[in-house]
């Protein structure tokens, strides 16, 4: 995707470069993360209209710590270098970074001096969140400050005769209430963008860059899961090439009820696509008796999707591409963002290790993408609305949402209240107002009353979890009705012996993911 205007983001490592990223695409305008060591040739080929520094993990003082190369700061454009962004920026330029006094974690208020360049229009006193060791503790002459905490002097500056800006905190995150305006001061006032980036307004050149790839004869496998990122990937992967896309669903018996019926119907029938159903579910099930350790079910459970993708996939005769719905997301929660420094959170089984193991040519079209833009473009693929709006499904099905072992009673378990759940929430018109809704099965035996008597049946815990965002790195509980709860919780206690307690999950995100494994 070639874009008329981009702003190109260096990534230092940060686990808020995605959020940055997000934030920039909010407003309309393309970008793209890079690795810090970025050429001022990638920046132009990009026809970037500024950069954006992350900020990261290292110390600029440190033995081979990451930094702006010179050559980028002679391009002209502008650039906002954010924490770590900042401290590299303003070294470069003959600044000096050392340990601050008072390490600045969370929520800081920030004095404003001058509310101009990417601080216009802030008040004179505002709340910033940080997350910083380190400081800028000396400026050169070029850079004048814009603003002070009470532990930073130099929490935002700029250069006094080029368009060079730095904060200290962390704009592109909920908890700075001014950061979207930041973001917008310097996207819009300093850059010059025009903010007219759509991706309904692409989907005829990522065709077009999709038959480039792939080739005029050459077939194309796509695992489809059900869910809104594998199913946009096969109605732009068919727009691109047609009959020659062949989808695989694997039916690992760790679905929701109801799944490979309703992916028939949808891609076999209304789309008319070839589809093979691969009913596997002893497969799954047999080699996760016993295991109750998250990361090794989700290991366990690729692993046997390889296994089986290869045995559907050799049965479709010269395959040589495999089409993924990996979105944005999914690439740095799995440790492979721009700067190859993001921590692994979780393993996702369609990032990294798939192709080499399959022997398929990588397709990712939406590898660029936030889940809000891979709907819009199912929007302008034609694809049904209940299906571009389904919450999100995890690869490995309920098993990671099972504590402890999976077996076919838990899943059966989990599979009723989960249905339940998703009834009642499209019957109190909730579902479309939460992004992500599930239940979880914790198996935690507790003392109840049925009838007359003390009851002992609850071998097992209901725990609903329910979340708002618009990016999933990060996200916040719901503020759903009680009385939707309630109907929850009778319908769950009620229909489902073995279960007489129900709880819901307060947490954010972070410091919990949204998945409870």
């Amino acid at each position: 995707m070639k874009p008329r205007e981009a702003i190109a983001i260096l990534d230092f490592g940060s686990q808020y470069s995605q959020l940055i990223a997000r934030r920039v695409r909010e407003n309309h305008v393309y970008c793209e993360l890079l690795r810090p060591t970025a050429t001022a040739a990638e920046i132009r080929a990009l026809n970037a209209r500024g950069i954006i520094l992350s900020g990261g993990p290292a110390s600029t003082y440190g033995e081979n710590a990451p930094g702006v190369a010179a050559e980028l700061l002679d391009l002209g454009i502008p650039i906002l270098g954010i924490c770590y962004g900042m401290q590299t920026l303003c070294e470069r330029l003959g600044g000096r970074v050392a340990a601050g006094a008072a390490r600045e974690f969370g929520r800081v208020r920030l004095h404003v001096h001058k509310a101009e360049g990417v601080l216009a229009h802030l008040p004179a006193t505002t709340s910033v969140w940080t997350s910083h060791g380190d400081v800028v503790s000396k400026i050169s002459s070029e850079f004048e400050p814009l603003a002070a905490t009470d532990h930073s002097p130099f929490a935002a500056v700029r250069h006094r005769s080029r368009p060079l800006f730095g904060v200290q905190f962390h704009p592109e995150v909920t908890h700075t209430p001014v950061g979207a305006q930041i973001i917008r001061n310097f996207l819009f006032d300093v850059c010059g963008c025009a903010g007219d980036w759509k991706v309904a307004g692409v989907v005829e050149q990522m065709v077009a860059e999709l038959r480039e790839q792939i080739g005029p004869h050459e077939k194309v496998i796509c695992g489809l899961s059900g869910g809104v990122d594998s199913s946009v990937v096969a109605a732009l992967v068919q727009r691109a090439i047609g009959d020659r896309l062949h989808c695989i669903f694997v039916d690992n018996g760790l679905l929701r009820r109801g799944e490979t019926e309703m992916v028939r119907s949808t891609f076999q029938g209304h789309f008319g696509m070839h589809l093979r159903v691969a009913d596997s579910v002893r497969r799954f099930l047999d080699p996760l008796r016993g295991v109750t350790d998250p990361q090794a079910k989700r290991k366990i459970i690729g692993r046997v999707f390889i296994d089986v993708f290869r045995d559907e996939a050799a049965a479709i005769d010269g395959a040589k591409f495999l089409a993924q719905g990996t979105i944005y997301p999914d690439v740095i929660e799995s440790g492979h963002g721009a700067a190859g420094q993001t921590a692994l959170i979780k393993s996702h089984h369609n990032v990294g290790g798939l192709p080499a193991e399959l022997g398929f040519d990588l397709v990712e079209p939406l590898r660029m993408l936030f889940k809000d833009e891979v709907r819009q473009l199912g929007e302008a693929l034609g694809l049904p609305e209940d299906l571009l709006w389904r919450h999100p499904f995890p690869g490995p099905g309920l098993a990671v949402r099972i504590a402890g072992e999976v077996t076919p009673e838990r899943l059966e378990l989990l599979r009723t209240a989960d249905e339940i759940l998703l009834e009642e929430l499209h019957a109190s018109r909730w579902y479309r107002k939460i992004a992500q809704a599930f239940a979880v099965l914790a198996p935690v035996e507790s003392v109840g009353v049925m009838g007359d008597g003390r009851s002992y049946e609850g071998q097992h815990m209901i725990v609903l979890r329910m979340v708002e965002t618009t990016d999933f790195m990060t996200a916040d509980w719901v503020r759903v009705d009680y009385e939707v709860l309630a109907a929850v919780s009778k319908r769950i206690v009620n229909e489902i012996r073995g279960i007489n307690r129900v709880a819901y999950d307060l947490s954010s995100k972070p410091p919990a993911t949204i998945e409870w494994q």
